[in-house]
């Protein structure tokens, strides 16, 4: 007998299993060949407090200790610089508000981004309080936990039935019987939880795309901060000394090892030329992945109040690995009945319970 199935390899559900192998025995079982397969491991890797609703930003808040300090940390410096158009001066105004940024001189941005256009640079800002994560580490240190602790982590172990007897007993080649399952599945949560007979919570995979360019005009890009267009209508972040270039999409689709769009991905390139005085000549490749998001945007963690057996770890949208450390840290204390140290209102802010009502 199982304490604890996780269903979902990513970060929402290796994070959760690393927390709950404290309590119990912990199998997590993913459905590609590898861990961190389909979102998580295709993230923009960015950690950055003031990103996201009220909710998010107290998660952020509660995970940075673990960022900065656990094994060492999985922080590297990456400042965030918010640029904005001549003629988005409000929209400009509003992002920086939202994301805690300090105004900046242009000429300021100029010498931190060489390639940004004067022509049409009207407005910059900037967040010293952001990071890159190391994201294969964190995934790679949360499977550690679990399996030092005598849990399981498999892969290719797609889960095609669940039923709940006096337990659960989930098929995916073999039987598994557990007393609580976490659904961590991703954009599959409600399919994982349509099998197991209880009600989906409304979970929407959107798209992502990602293109990888030569660094432009052959500048060392390593410095460089995080480059986000107000409105975030695109993004470019330095990586390995190449430039990932997004147009920041959300598109709604099925849930399916996602793709980029071709259009869509030029659209967001050309928004992002207008910016720069280095035309895109090549892309090496691109990627997408799906961000889940619940319907008001704010993850899932909790249990079910129809049967509290069975828990939720969805809906993280595009702040997965930033809040993994307290997400999971919330899902284990609720699914144990430990007291987190989170407040309140942000519990119910996070709870499954409001999207039952």
């Amino acid at each position: 007998m199982i304490d604890f199935l996780v269903i979902g390899g990513g970060i929402a559900g290796l994070s959760a299993g690393a927390r709950l192998s404290y309590h119990g025995q912990v199998t997590v079982l993913e459905a590609e060949e590898a861990l961190g397969y389909h979102t998580s491991g295709r993230s923009a890797a960015l950690f950055e407090e003031s990103y996201g609703p009220p909710s998010v930003v107290a998660l952020n808040r509660a995970s940075a200790a673990f960022m900065r300090a656990e094994n060492g940390g999985y922080l590297t410096p990456r400042d965030l610089m918010l640029v904005g158009h001549k003629d988005q001066g409000d929209i400009f105004e509003r992002d920086a508000v939202e994301l805690s940024m300090q105004v900046i001189p242009t000429a300021q941005a100029f010498d931190r981004v060489p390639i940004l256009n004067p022509d049409t640079l009207g407005f910059a800002a900037l967040s010293s309080g952001a990071f890159d994560i190391d994201t294969d580490r964190l995934l790679q240190d949360f499977a550690r936990t679990i399996r030092g602790n005598g849990g399981d982590v498999l892969t290719k172990t797609k889960v095609t039935a669940i039923r709940k007897d006096k337990h659960w007993v989930a098929e995916a080649g073999e039987i598994y019987e557990a007393r609580v399952v976490i659904n961590a599945a991703g954009p599959w949560v409600d399919e994982v939880a349509a099998m197991a007979g209880i009600a989906p919570i409304g979970i929407v995979p959107k798209r992502r795309s990602m293109a990888r360019l030569p660094a432009p005009g052959g500048h060392d890009v390593r410095g460089w901060p995080m480059m986000l267009g107000a409105g975030e209508t695109w993004y470019a972040k330095p990586d390995a000394g190449k430039l990932l270039v997004s147009p920041s999409e959300a598109d709604p689709v099925p849930p399916h090892d996602a793709y980029a769009d071709d259009m869509v991905l030029a659209e967001g390139l050309a928004r992002y030329e207008e910016m720069v005085t280095e035309p895109v000549t090549r892309v090496e490749t691109n990627w997408a992945g799906l961000r889940s998001f619940a319907p008001d945007g704010i993850l899932v963690l909790g249990p079910d109040p129809s049967d509290p057996s069975f828990v939720w770890s969805a809906g993280q949208g595009g702040y997965g690995f930033q809040t993994s450390p307290a997400a999971s840290q919330l899902v284990s204390n609720l699914t144990t009945g430990a007291t987190s140290e989170l407040d309140p209102e942000t519990i119910a802010a996070l709870s499954p319970e409001r999207l039952r009502r």
